[in-house]
């Protein structure tokens, strides 16, 4: 496990940067929740699901150096003929990481990026099992790039940020 302390190496020149530091702290369930508002009529008839994903991130500072970075999956599944709702599964998949020695640009791609890629397996492991407590059959996520989740985003905020100065002139 890393060091907690931020102090820079012996025989470090002063000014230079602090070492970088990256660790996980602690991986948590923030939030969940299933509903099937439609049972038991819904395990009567044959199972052809829609399923509608959204998925958003989001990160906040917490102490020096420790950051919790929350990955949203929310997985709404209808009846593809009926558009009756079988069920909705909501999970907040948490991880407290430490993390010094990165900064601006590269601190918010590690936070909107390369920490949600290491909590997503366990988001999707948790959906699977809520809905198969449900009495559904398991409903298996597909890996996610949030790197180019990530990418879209920025370039979503340069287009709208572009506007805004166009708009304002």
């Amino acid at each position: 496990m890393a060091e907690d302390n931020n102090t820079p190496q012996a025989g470090a020149a002063e000014g230079e940067k602090p070492q970088l530091k990256f660790s996980l702290q602690r991986i948590y369930v923030k939030d969940i929740s299933f509903e099937a508002p439609n049972s038991p009529a819904v395990f009567k008839q044959a199972f052809k699901p829609k399923v509608n994903l959204d998925l958003n991130t989001t990160s906040q500072k917490v102490a020096d150096d420790q950051y919790e970075v929350v990955v949203k999956v929310t997985a709404q599944v209808n009846d593809s003929e009926t558009g009756t709702t079988s069920f909705l599964a909501e999970v907040e998949q948490a991880g407290l990481f430490r993390i010094a020695g990165i900064e601006g640009a590269q601190l918010e791609q590690t936070l909107g990026a390369f920490c949600p890629n290491l909590l997503f397996p366990y988001a999707r492991e948790c959906v699977d099992n809520l809905v198969n407590r449900g009495g559904f059959p398991p409903l298996m996520l597909a890996p996610v790039n949030f790197e180019a989740m990530y990418a879209q985003r920025k370039q979503r905020e340069a287009q709208q940020a572009s506007q805004a100065a166009e708009n304002t002139h």
